[in-house]
């Protein structure tokens, strides 16, 4: 026998996990069409923090957290710091902006998707929210230091109804082991290339 959701439910669960992807889907389909994906290159990224010190660094966090939103991989915009501010400059404030970053795309994708995660059914999701909600600071911490700021990673958190305390904080002491890495390789390669 087919049993049929009633649509309250049904808009609860799922309804607020297309309205994320509708909103994922409408900023994609704007920074296609409104020719934005130059702004995310390397070099143009590079030029833009470069020739204005104070304001490129907000022009960076900005485009830092626009770029997690349109699934941009956060290496991009740690390259760039990295390239033009040198290794300590350019790991904190690649630091910086990953924080604000995956902060924004929490509360973005919050407040659109709710906990809409949680609703799923799914043994499998069971499983994984019963060892988010056992250890949701540790778990947060070792997703961070295992993904960064993998744009997947911070929808499916926000999703998942954990508590915004435990992402933050999470995400703080998850990612300076990952980025001071990543800085250090960054480094090495510019050395490696002659740059």
């Amino acid at each position: 026998m087919i049993q049929f959701v009633p649509a309250q439910v049904w808009i609860k669960t799922y309804g607020r996990l297309l309205a994320v992807v509708a909103f994922v889907a409408v900023l994609l389909l704007a920074f296609r069409l409104g020719g934005l994906g130059e702004q995310f290159e390397l070099a143009t990224l590079q030029r833009s923090i470069a020739g204005h010190p104070l304001g490129g660094v907000v022009f960076f966090v900005v485009l830092f957290s626009l770029g997690n939103l349109l699934l941009i991989p956060g290496w991009v915009f740690l390259a760039s710091a990295v390239y033009v501010f040198g290794v300590p400059l350019g790991g904190l404030a690649t630091y910086a902006a990953a924080c604000v970053s995956c902060v924004v795309t929490f509360l973005v994708i919050r407040l659109l998707g709710g906990d809409a995660l949680r609703r799923l059914k799914n043994p499998l999701a069971l499983r994984i929210f019963r060892q988010l909600d056992t250890a949701p600071l540790r778990s947060v911490v070792t997703l961070r230091m295992l993904f960064q700021t993998l744009p997947a990673l911070n929808g499916a958190l926000a999703l998942s109804g954990i508590r915004f305390y435990h992402y933050a904080l999470g995400t703080l002491l998850g990612l300076p082991l990952p980025i001071a890495l990543y800085v250090v390789f960054f480094d090495q390669l510019a050395m490696w290339l002659g740059k």
